[in-house]
């Protein structure tokens, strides 16, 4: 599993003309999903989030993670994130796992990252054409992928 998280001050997710998640301050997580991924990186990964200290406390210091602020997250498919650009210019998406396999896994990912939190996250919509729109504090911009754990 690849993440990218965006320490916001707002994001929301459109689908079709209508806003399908909205937050204020928190996360923004587009999460890329391959065939050997599993539980286990589900696990790992969504610690990881709640855990992240990427929130400035009263000095200005980046040491408060997600519910120390207070802050919400949306949780967004994006199989755009294995892509292989080690050949050509067209990016290959050979390692994004298929619906089949991605689908359960994003829907497990997203309910332990809630039970984690504490309250519900907004999510995207899997394989939806998806508008999404946030303003990046800081900017802050943290790449994770569970196949480099350590």
């Amino acid at each position: 599993m690849r993440v990218v998280i965006q320490r916001v001050k707002n994001a929301n997710v459109g689908i079709e003309g209508r806003k399908k998640s909205q937050i204020d301050t928190g996360l923004l997580v587009l999460l890329g999903i391959e065939e050997a991924d599993n539980q286990e990186d589900i696990d790992w990964l969504c610690r990881k989030i709640v855990a992240l200290r990427i929130f400035d406390d009263e000095e200005g210091v980046m040491n408060r993670n997600i519910m120390d602020a207070g802050g919400d997250i949306i949780v967004v498919s994006q199989f755009t994130l294995m892509a292989s650009t080690k050949k050509g210019n067209r990016p290959s998406y050979i390692r994004a796992a298929r619906p089949e396999t991605a689908i359960p896994l994003y829907e497990a990912f997203c309910k332990h990252l809630t039970t984690l939190l504490g309250k519900p996250i907004g999510t995207g919509e899997f394989g939806a054409d998806m508008q999404v729109s946030l303003v990046n504090d800081g900017p802050v911009t943290i790449c994770i992928d569970t196949k480099n754990k350590e």
